[in-house]
């Protein structure tokens, strides 16, 4: 994994983390890498795109989703 350094942080922009951290119960690294690993999250846009994606790549390859109707029909009927 990569390390990285922020430099010149406002004290109470730091104090104010710290405390985060501590209502947490986590160190004030622990905390940082938990908001930079969620910040850094794919946006819903990103997401879509890669789901059209798979499911362009999928029509591309001819198969079809099953009609899962009738199984279900079928199932609530016993």
């Amino acid at each position: 994994m990569a390390d990285v350094l922020i430099r010149n942080i406002d004290k109470k922009t730091l104090e104010r983390l710290k405390e985060r951290a501590a209502r947490n119960n986590r160190s004030l690294q622990e905390e940082l890498k938990e908001l930079v690993e969620f910040h850094a999250k794919p946006d819903i846009e990103e997401t879509r795109g890669r789901v059209n994606e798979i499911l362009m790549k999928y029509k591309a390859s001819g198969k079809k989703f099953p009609d899962s109707g009738d199984e279900l029909s079928d199932d609530r009927s016993r």
